[in-house]
């Protein structure tokens, strides 16, 4: 996930990519998830939404074009 987007907590990544990114991305972590014990959970965020995060605290939000916010 590193490889994607930043570290937000210890477990939550946010990841600002295109389509094909997260695809790339999401083959990665299933290859080495163990669904037994382990999960992933992508949350996509639409433009509208985007525009209403709040942060409290350290923390930076990008505006990019055409991008997935997992």
């Amino acid at each position: 996930m590193k490889n994607y987007g930043g570290r937000v907590q210890k477990s939550i990544f946010e990841c600002e990519i295109n389509e094909n990114l997260y695809i790339e991305m999401k083959r990665k972590i299933e290859k080495i998830l163990n669904p037994e014990f382990d999960s992933v959970r992508y949350y996509f965020l639409c433009e509208r939404c985007r525009e209403r995060i709040e942060i409290s605290g350290v923390g930076v939000f990008t505006e990019k074009e055409d991008i997935i916010v997992v």
